[in-house]
This record gives structure tokens, sequence and C-alpha cells, in this order.
């Protein structure tokens, strides 16, 4: 189930990425910051800007294990090829946990639908994330908290400090589930280490690193407060996004105590002010994807044994009915989902051209390049790029400049990108090359 997994996710992101969908944000970001660990170098995203250490926008110091794996194979596939992998390597622990607790048909069937989840797709969906690598040890970390072994799961839960900030509150609830239900003085110590790397990590490290001194993300869970609890539920979207969570498993892993190690990562969500975070999209909702399914699955013999206690008559039918439940849910994602666009051939038609890719192609390694968002991915494994319209400017102007033109909206609005594209040459830019919509300018004064 895991290699079929496999071969879906790296389909899916590999084909995106040579049809032309990948973008720099985030996908430019990542194998900036990757190849820069590969060269033993400070981790700088030119797309975030001159200079800029990443780690203090995100602490993500679990990148630097991909540098090796890049230096052999420098190419932004590299970096999906792992995500794929990471994604796919996951299933093995919640199937494994499903079959323990469901037997193989309804384990298997819970297996196949948190493989096919909305969580997992919409991740895959969208360029590379460190969040892959999270899902594999929260994935591993559930499983061995089900059966109980504390210091396996203790181990696979210290991880995840080092693949962002904010999941130090993850490792803290897994420290409070085991002191639920395991020993006490464990979890309690686990919670501890959480608390206080993410605080750590979040108020310290990260303003230290930051170029301007501060973690700016913070700022995104102040302004004015009102009611607590209707910000946390409202806008209607936020409920729409836990109705989305726990429908694919009949919303069974309301049952288990399991779930309290996803409220951390929905609640900074919710309280935020980013739109971005409160929906479906995306790729915040990965690392849930496992915890909610294996909640379900550990919850499913409870259950079972409530039902049989109270309608015997139809005790029997119990797994047969949420089977079916998840297979309906599943088809109908999968008229919609990521995965299922596969089968249509609007996936596979290239939005960059093999004559735009030729236009790219005479760019000089090595050479410094502002490329719009769309088109720096498709230079960062071989050139250092900087985000256009930010750059050229007076103060820092690249030896080349890669634009669609005419401009379509994307991080920057079309018109701004035109005003831009406009500005070219008064800042000592000539046009070299035109093909299609892509259009490069190069350095001359």
């Amino acid at each position: 189930m895991a290699g079929i997994a496999f071969v879906l996710y790296e389909l899916l992101s590999v084909v995106r990425h040579l049809t032309g969908r990948t973008t720099g944000f985030d996908l430019g970001i990542f194998e900036q910051v990757v190849r820069q660990y590969a060269h033993l170098n400070t981790p700088v995203s030119e797309l975030k800007g001159p200079g800029v250490n990443i780690l203090g926008d995100h602490f993500s110091p679990i990148l630097a294990a991909l540098g090796p794996v890049y230096l052999l194979f420098p190419s932004p596939v590299t970096l999906l090829t792992v995500q794929a992998a990471a994604f796919a390597l996951s299933v093995v622990p919640v199937t494994r946990l499903a079959i323990g607790t469901c037997g193989t048909r309804l384990g298997g069937i819970l297996g196949a639908a948190y493989a096919l989840s909305w969580g997992i797709q919409s991740a895959v969906a969208f360029d590379f994330h460190e969040t892959c690598l999270a899902v594999v040890f929260v994935a591993f970390c559930v499983e061995r908290l089900y059966r109980q072994e504390w210091w396996a799961a203790f181990g696979y839960a210290l991880p995840l400090l080092l693949v962002k900030e904010d999941l130090g509150l993850t490792v803290a609830a897994i420290g409070i589930y085991i002191v639920l239900r395991g020993p006490k003085k464990t979890g309690a110590l686990l919670t501890l280490v959480g608390v206080a790397a993410c605080c750590l990590t979040m108020l310290v490290l990260i303003p230290h690193l930051n170029v301007y001194g501060q973690n700016t993300y913070l700022g995104q869970a102040s302004g004015a407060v009102g009611n607590p609890l209707v910000r946390f539920v409202m806008p209607i979207q936020k409920l729409e996004t836990v109705l989305m969570l726990l429908a694919p498993t009949a919303f069974l892993a309301l049952r288990s105590p399991i779930l309290i190690i996803a409220l951390p990562t929905i609640a900074w969500r919710f309280w935020a002010t980013n739109p971005a975070y409160w929906g479906t999209d995306l790729h915040y909702s990965a690392v849930l994807m496992p915890v909610v399914f294996a909640a379900a699955a550990a919850a499913v013999p409870r259950v079972h044994a409530t039902v049989r206690a109270a309608l015997p008559r139809y005790s029997g039918q119990f797994h047969r009915a949420i089977g079916a439940w998840c297979v309906t849910f599943v088809v109908l994602l999968s008229v919609q989902s990521p995965i299922g666009q596969l089968f249509r051939a609007a996936a596979w038609r290239p939005v960059l051209s093999s004559a735009e890719r030729e236009t790219l192609g005479t760019i000089p390694d090595q050479a410094t390049v502002a490329a719009e968002n769309s088109l720096a991915p498709q230079l960062t494994n071989r050139t250092t790029v900087y985000l256009f319209p930010s750059y050229p400017n007076q103060q820092f102007r690249p030896d080349w400049v890669a634009v669609v033109d005419p401009p379509v909206p994307g991080l920057a609005p079309a018109d701004q990108q035109l005003t831009a594209i406009q500005q070219l040459p008064a800042l000592g830019y000539e046009l070299t090359d035109r093909r299609e919509q892509v259009s490069l300018y190069r350095l001359t004064r």
C-alpha cells in the first residue's frame, strides 16, 4: 500500500513540476535552503531576500539531513521525491495500527483512506514542505503510543522539535497523553521538553537569526481578541475544517484520547489571523491526518463493544458499515482531488512550454536572476534566484530578469508586475529573448 501511495504522490508532484505548476514560494525556497546545506553553507534563501537565513523565518534544521541526497541529485525533483517517500512511509504505521485493531479488511480500508486523505493530497499538491518529515514521526509515534511503548514514542516525538517551531506544542501534547495513559514522569518530562523547546525557538532562536530581529509570525497571534471562543470557531470555514478532519473516519476519532495530539495544531491555526491557516487547502492539515486516523482505528474496538451491547443484532455489520463509509468518502473526494486530476488530460498539459524552457535555459549557470514566482523553481538548482518584482531595484540588480509577460496574478498583482517590467530599461536591462509568455532581460549597464 505504501508503494502504491509513493507512486501516486511522486507522479502528482513531479508532473506538476515538469508542467510548470510549481512555484518559488515554496519549492524554490526549500531548494535554495537544501542546496546551501548540501554545500555546508548557512541556509540562506535569496527568494526570501538577500542574505535571509531561513532559520530566522521557520526553525527547520532537520532539512540539513537532505543535503547529502541533494548533493548527489541536485534537482527540485529530489525534494519532491523525498516528500513522496516520507508521506508513503507514514502509511505503514497507520495501516499497521488499523489492521491490529480492526482486522485486515477494515484496517486495510482505513489505511487506504489515510493514504488518499485530503490532508495528505493537499500537501503533495503544494510543492515541498518540511511538514512531510513531521508526518512520518507523528505516524510512528502514535502507533507506539497505542502499543504503550512509551520510550519508543518519546524517541519518535523528539525529532519533531527540529522540523518546525510550533511542533514543540505537539510534542507537549504527546507528553500529556503519556501522563494520562502511561508513566507520568516520562510524560511530564516530554511535556516540559516540548514547551521549553517551543519557547526557545520562537522567542529566542528565531528572533536572533531573523533579519529584523523578531519572530514575524507571532504578529498573527495578536490583534483584537474579543470573545476567544468566537475567534476559535468563526468564520464558519474553521468549523468546516474540523468537520472535514473527522468525517473521513465516521467521527470515530472523537472516541480516542489520541486525538488530543491534534489540538495544538488546530488551536494555533484557528487563533491566527491569517485566513490561509483556517481551511483545507495547502499543507497545514497533513500532520493532523495520522493522528485522526490512528485515533479512529484505536476507537473501533471500544465503539464496536458499545454497539454489541446496545444493538447485538447489528453488531456484526459494524465493520462493514465503517468500511463502506470510508470508501464512500474517498470515492466522493476523488472526483476533485489532486490525485483524481491525474486522470484528466488538463493535468498533463504544460503551462510552461518547451520554447519557454529553452529561453530560461539560455541563462548561464551560477548567474543571479530575478524571476517571477512561477519561473523560480525552474532555475533554483543552477542559479541564484531572487523574487521578481521585489528585485531588481536601485539597491540590487541581478544579472538577469525572467518574467511572464503579459503578467498573470500571483504573489504580486499583475499591474504591479507590469509596472516593474516597464521600469527594467531604466534600471539598465535589455530584452534579450522572448518566447510566448516568457521574456528574458539582461543587465547591460
